[in-house]
């Protein structure tokens, strides 16, 4: 049976300011940069595995503006296989308005647009694409009901990861039992935990009440200091530190590490979890040096080799 990724997710328009810090509450910066990108947690998971040499499908909404075809074309450039996107007529594509400051530091406010249909009869469409799957990949930016749906047509088929973003306070704890993964990152985590300023020395903290909610295996990333995980059989966490760079965006790191996450647990599956963690951060890390989302994304060229040995 052949390898390959499916991702259930979104498909976003990105609109980047670019300015020497983010804005107070009712204050107006002059920028220093503007770039329209693409982006939405779902297409950026994917095209970070495909970057890296993963066979990809994407089971996603866009509208049927200028921007959805566009978006249509580069997914197609980036490798990925549109066969189950749908394009719905009258309907704006999803948007997302984003400020980078100078530090790298990001806020970000998304529209979910034609997203927001995309929904269980889209799921059975592409089922048997879903079924055979050798790793599932679904987020929190399109209809949670699709993807719990999603979830239980493809367990029992292989490795699933669900990545609770953007943060939901209250999920329905079918996700979590029914996701192999769980992936947040240290904010998305303190909304779900109710744990404020969590940090490495109170994260195993998070993962004690993640677990209550029913999670299976729980990975926390920490931005620059790598990630943390536990399984619920070996509930004290692991942690996976990355040496520390000087980051110009890092809109995108987080979709960066999960699609590498996918990618080598689909084609590296002798390896343990924390070593397909460290290897995720790696390819984390490189994309936090170049500005912009899915334009971040390193190919399997541009990284070291030992990465795929």
């Amino acid at each position: 049976m052949s390898k390959y990724i499916v991702v259930v997710g979104s498909c976003m328009i990105d609109f980047t300011s670019y300015s020497p810090r983010l804005p107070k509450p009712g204050e107006t910066l002059i920028g220093t940069d503007f770039r329209r990108t693409v982006g939405g947690k779902g297409a950026n998971q994917c095209v970070s595995a495909a970057k890296l040499g993963a066979e990809t499908t994407i089971v996603a909404s866009l509208g049927s503006d200028i921007f959805g075809k566009e978006y249509l074309d580069i997914l197609k450039s980036n490798g990925v296989n549109t066969q189950h996107v749908k394009v719905r007529e009258n309907v704006t594509s999803g948007i997302a308005h984003i400020t980078v400051a100078e530090n790298g530091e990001n806020s970000i406010v998304i529209i979910v647009g034609a997203n927001a249909l995309l929904s269980t009869r889209d799921i059975d469409e592409a089922q048997e694409t879903i079924k055979n799957a050798s790793v599932f990949l679904a987020q929190f930016e399109t209809n949670l009901e699709t993807t719990l749906y999603a979830l239980n047509l493809y367990k029992g088929s292989g490795i699933s990861i669900v990545n609770g973003a953007p943060a939901v306070a209250n999920v329905d704890p079918e996700i979590l039992k029914n996701c192999d993964i769980f992936c947040v990152n240290e904010t998305e985590a303190e909304l779900m935990t109710g744990i404020d300023h969590l940090t490495l020395e109170n994260a195993q903290s998070a993962l004690n009440i993640l677990f209550e909610k029913g999670c299976n295996t729980v990975i926390i990333t920490l931005g620059a200091s790598g990630a943390v995980f536990a399984t619920k059989t070996s509930q004290t966490l692991t942690h996976v530190p990355v040496e520390p760079v000087t980051p110009v965006d890092t809109t995108g790191a987080g979709d960066a590490f999960l699609g590498a996450l996918g990618f080598f647990l689909a084609y590296h599956p002798q390896l343990s979890l924390r070593e397909q963690i460290r290897r995720a951060c790696q390819v984390a890390r490189q994309s936090v040096l170049k500005p912009g989302t899915q334009s971040s994304f390193p190919t399997r060229q541009q990284l070291p080799d030992e990465l795929f040995l």
